[in-house]
């Protein structure tokens, strides 16, 4: 068994033998009380190990090592006896606790499901893909939505048709919003969507719809969870003005401040390379001298390209930490 239940039975019924024999005076009770004692540690050692999943080897090569004096113990008095046994046991519940620790603190999230995205700019000669492990355990809902916007769509309301004071404006908003009505049955996907913003060693924002579904309504990423962002972690705004897409955390700060905002759903399997590469893309960076946002009175990190964008409205700032190349996903799926 995962914790040598034969050795450490060994180690414990040379202790209890000798320590019960006051209470019980004869020694057919000494033995059942001896072995009932035994048998009840190891259950409680064995099914702790296994809530850890420990590996056998190193718990077993303590056990044996440790119990090597008991098996020579013919010759020697009873205290000498009774010190050996605790020795090899505290050995074996050293070596048990400290792989137990070990493995808490290494553990990561279960990965329940792997998406893909292929991404390729016009200078690439290929796509380079990015494999994304999900944690539907801790982010269920956020695991389904991303599964289904990477592959057969995810389903989604027309937003009320917007009412615009220049009458240009108005026909363009009654074609956007007839256009998703009548493809309002489709789910949307990232089929021809973008990497939209990249601020270097903080974030990489991917998956941007296409204008068929730029008149959806938002989803409402409402998992919850305390996962700690790390490198290549994969992550979604809580809330509903998200958008459709997420964050890839590019470097390891444990101090992300996407840590206050955003849900750990994910992180990359494959293709950190590739996240390196897109974290040292060019962006525009126009408004480093001038605050255009504070000046708009807009905020200054959006979570979705805003639609105001299309119609010029002051947001002087709309392509800011805009790849300075298209960086379009052609490709997606669950593997």
């Amino acid at each position: 068994h995962t914790c040598s239940v034969r050795t450490i039975f060994h180690i414990i019924s040379h202790y209890s033998y000798f320590s019960l024999s006051k209470s019980f005076p004869s020694p057919s009770m000494r033995i059942f009380a001896n072995n009932v004692s035994a048998v009840l540690v190891c259950i409680t050692l064995t099914r702790l190990c296994d809530a850890f999943k420990l590996a056998s080897p190193a718990i077993t090569t303590a056990a044996l090592s440790s119990t090597t004096s008991l098996q020579a113990t013919n010759g020697k008095n009873r205290r000498n006896l009774l010190a050996d046994s605790f020795a090899a046991l505290a050995t074996v519940a050293s070596c048990g606790m400290t792989k137990c620790v070990a493995f808490a603190e290494d553990s990561s999230p279960e990965i329940t499901d792997k998406v893909y995205i292929d991404i390729k700019a016009p200078t690439d000669s290929q796509s380079r893909r990015i494999v994304i492990g999900l944690y539907g355990k801790e982010a269920p809902k956020s695991t389904k939505m991303l599964k289904q916007l990477v592959s057969t769509g995810l389903p989604s309301r027309c937003k009320p048709l917007e009412n615009r004071l220049l009458q240009k404006e108005q026909l363009e908003a009654n074609k956007v919003y007839n256009s998703c009505i009548d493809n309002e049955s489709k789910g949307v996907t990232y089929e021809y969507g973008t990497v939209w913003r990249i601020i270097k060693d903080y974030r990489i924002d991917v998956g941007t719809v296409s204008g068929k579904f730029i008149a959806r309504e938002f989803p409402n990423w409402d998992d919850s969870n305390s996962l700690p962002h790390k490198i290549g972690s994969v992550s979604v705004q809580k809330g509903n003005e998200s958008g459709y897409g997420f964050t890839i955390q590019p470097s390891d700060n444990k101090n992300s401040p996407l840590q206050s905002a955003n849900i750990v759903v994910g992180e990359v399997l494959d293709g950190l390379d590739t996240v390196a590469q897109l974290n040292d893309t060019p962006v525009v960076t126009s408004s480093k001298a001038v605050n255009y946002m504070a000046l708009t009175g807009s905020d200054g990190m959006r979570a979705a390209p805003s639609r105001s964008c299309a119609y010029g409205s002051g947001n002087l700032y709309c392509n800011e930490f805009k790849p300075l190349k298209k960086l379009s996903i052609v490709a997606t799926g669950v593997l």
